[in-house]
């Protein structure tokens, strides 16, 4: 059997869509809410039918491509983060904090959490229900993690992290329960910032994804998602990941959780493949291309990295994906890069 393969979040947006992007460039990262305020002022009276064409067609290219396990493409989402903390309440969007982020890798005018955070009425099992009707092939749904949230904000609230990350938990729940009722069985939280931090990671960062996926039944698969972070551009070779080591020291809290499957990058900079086998009982969705470089991985490099994967998981826990969303690349590039993972995948298994 070849190997099931699957995306991880943001595809490039068509053209005609409106919708800002974090992708866009380094000054949209800077201030990413401000072009997303000014958008929500000026929507075209058509902007749901545009939403929903785009979402459709980026999920027929990544079928098209040879993708089982497809995303929505985030093609409503500026940030994949601040989508969903405008449904939040205790965010404010007005009042910007300036703050360096991710170890000084990121600068950016950031919401501010100044209340208590509740959870809005769900917004996603719609954005589901819209991607699930363009295909047969089951959609994964994505939404960002407690840590990340408040790695990615900034906090005049709350006084205890643990607590803050509690509630933010509490209120993902509500999101990741809603599109289990609407019949989502792939969904992804994204935890980056583990990567960066594993200190508070194990301290309660494991904590609060068990929270999130409370009352998730088996028959939905729970992947939780732990890149290590995007760079400024395309080909920024000099930007600072974080130490892909850090896998090591999370792993025995992955394998231990309630986590069904684990997304780790392994292209732009290979792991020890002495980490898979730390994996006894998660699924692992194993990063087979870079996602900020403009080289087209050939099918047979990718092929043979995942033989040498397969040396040390079992091929029904190992998944093919890319190391993260695809967003920094243009249509033809993702085009290249899909096919030819997919490609590997039906050669191996």
């Amino acid at each position: 059997m070849p190997l099931t393969t699957t995306t991880l979040g943001a595809y490039p947006k068509p053209d005609y869509v409106p919708t800002p992007s974090w992708f866009d460039s380094p000054e949209a990262q800077a201030n990413p809410s401000q072009a997303y305020q000014l958008y929500l002022q000026n929507l075209p009276e058509n902007i749901e039918e545009i939403l929903v064409k785009a979402t459709h067609e980026v999920i027929q290219l990544q079928v098209d491509c040879g993708i089982d396990i497809p995303t929505d493409g985030e093609i409503r989402r500026e940030n994949y983060i601040y989508y969903q903390c405008r449904n939040f309440q205790g965010f404010d969007f007005e009042n910007l904090t300036k703050l360096s982020l991710r170890n000084g890798a990121w600068e950016a005018e950031v919401p501010t959490i100044s209340g208590k955070i509740e959870a809005g009425e769900p917004i996603l099992p719609s954005d589901y229900q819209i991607a699930q009707a363009a295909t047969q092939n089951p959609i994964k749904i994505t939404l960002p993690g407690p840590l990340t949230i408040v790695g990615s904000t900034a906090n005049i609230y709350y006084d205890d992290p643990a607590k803050l990350g509690a509630d933010l938990a509490k209120a993902l729940n509500r999101e990741v329960l809603a599109l289990v009722e609407a019949g989502c069985k792939w969904i992804q939280i994204d935890e980056p910032v583990f990567a960066r931090t594993p200190e508070p990671a194990l301290d309660y960062g494991f904590a609060n994804l068990e929270q999130c996926f409370d009352g998730v039944p088996d028959d939905v698969t729970k992947v939780v998602h732990m890149c290590c972070g995007y760079p400024r551009f395309l080909d920024d070779h000099e930007y600072e990941k974080a130490d892909r080591n850090v896998y090591f020291k999370l792993a025995d809290a992955i394998d231990q959780s309630c986590i069904d499957a684990i997304s780790i990058e392994d292209a732009h900079v290979y792991n020890d493949l002495t980490l898979l086998e730390k994996f006894q009982n998660t699924a692992v969705l194993f990063g087979s291309i870079a996602i900020a470089k403009s080289r087209v991985e050939p099918v047979e490099e990718i092929a043979n990295r995942l033989n040498q994967a397969l040396q040390h998981i079992d091929a029904d826990r190992l998944i093919v994906a890319p190391d993260c969303g695809l967003g920094f690349l243009t249509q033809e590039l993702t085009i290249q890069k899909l096919t030819n993972m997919s490609k590997a995948a039906k050669m191996v298994g």
